[in-house]
C-alpha cells in the first residue's frame, strides 16, 4: 500500500511516501520542515510497522531537510540516494543553510541527516514486496535527480520533481535542457499505465509530462521575449504570463525566484 504523506509548513507544499507491506515499510524522501517530518514520524509509526529504509529521491531540500527528525534516534535506518544526489545535498547545504533559515526559522532543522547508503543506478534498495529501483537522472529539475519504482510493478513510480502536478514550479538551478530530456526519456522509458507520485501534488498519469514540458517552455519563452530594458516590468510579465499558464499561486514563489537566474542565463547565452 502506498501512502502520500503532505508537508504544509511555510505554504510549501511537498510530499513523503510511505510503502507499506506485510512486515514493514519504507519512506520515500524526508520533506523539508521539522514539524512535518515530525508528523510523518508519527504517521509511519500509527501503522505499527519498522521502517526499515528511506530513499531520497534528489537534491533539493524540501526532500531531505527533514531526515534527521523523522529518524532522531534511529541513525541505524539507512538512507539510500545516489552518488549525484549524495553529494550536491552534502555540497549544497551549507548554502540552503543561508537561505531557508531565515525563510522558515526553527522549521529548517539545526542538524540535517544526510544519505548515508549510496546506490548505483538501476540498484534495488529492499525486498519482496518493498523493493525499489533507482533509475539515476542526472541534472534536471535539480542539479541531480532520479526516480524510483516498485520492483513488483514498475508502474508504480516516485517520481519525484521531474514533474510537478499542476504547482509552479523551480527552474533556478539552470538545468532545463537536461530537465526536458529527462522527460522525454521518461516519456519513452516508463510503463504504459504508469502512475507518477510527485514530490507536489497528487499522483498522476504520463500526461503530467506533457503539462511540465509546456511549463518549462512556456517559463523560457516568458523570459526571452521580456523586454528587460525595464527588470521590474519585464519580471511582472512573465510571472503574469506563468499564471495564465497555470492560474494558482501554489509554490508560485519558486516561479518568481526563477526568473532572474534564467534571465542572467539567456542573456549570457
Amino acid at each position: 500500500m502506498i501512502h502520500r504523506h503532505t508537508g504544509i509548513a511555510g505554504d510549501t507544499p511537498v510530499n513523503a511516501y510511505v510503502v507499506e507491506g506485510h512486515d514493514a515499510c519504507v519512506v520515500v524522501d524526508g520533506l523539508l520542515a521539522v514539524s512535518d517530518a515530525r508528523g510523518l514520524r508519527e504517521y509511519v509509526e500509527a501503522l505499527g510497522k519498522p521502517l526499515t529504509a528511506v530513499v531520497v529521491t534528489h537534491a533539493h531540500p524540501d526532500h531531505y531537510g527533514g531526515l534527521a527528525d523523522l529518524l532522531a534516534g534511529r541513525e541505524d535506518i539507512p538512507v539510500h540516494a545516489t552518488a549525484g544526489v549524495a553529494e550536491v545535498i552534502v555540497r549544497d547545504d551549507d548554502t540552503k543553510e543561508t537561505i531557508l533559515r531565515p525563510m522558515f526559522g526553527d522549521e529548517w532543522a539545526a542538524q540535517r541527516r544526510f544519505p548515508d547508503a549510496i546506490v548505483d543506478d538501476g540498484a534495488i534498495v529492499g525486498e519482496g514486496e518493498l523493493a525499489l529501483r533507482v533509475t539515476d537522472l542526472g541534472p534536471g529539475e535539480s542539479p541531480h535527480d532520479s526516480i524510483w519504482q516498485l520492483v513488483v510493478d514498475p508502474r508504480v513510480v516516485f517520481s519525484a520533481d521531474v514533474a510537478y502536478d499542476r504547482h509552479h514550479c523551480y527552474l533556478a538551478d539552470g538545468f532545463h535542457a537536461h530537465w526536458l530530456e529527462n522527460i522525454a526519456r521518461l516519456r519513452r522509458e516508463l510503463p504504459a499505465g504508469a502512475t507518477l507520485h510527485p514530490g507536489h501534488g497528487e499522483p498522476c498519469g504520463l500526461e503530467v509530462l506533457d503539462w511540465q514540458e509546456g511549463y518549462i517552455d512556456t517559463m523560457l519563452a516568458a523570459v526571452a521575449e521580456a523586454d528587460w530594458s525595464d527588470a521590474d516590468a519585464a519580471r511582472a510579465a512573465v510571472a503574469a504570463r506563468m499564471r495564465e499558464y497555470l492560474p494558482s499561486e501554489s509554490l508560485a514563489f519558486l516561479m518568481e525566484l526563477s526568473i532572474d537566474p534564467l534571465a542572467a542565463e539567456l542573456v549570457a547565452t
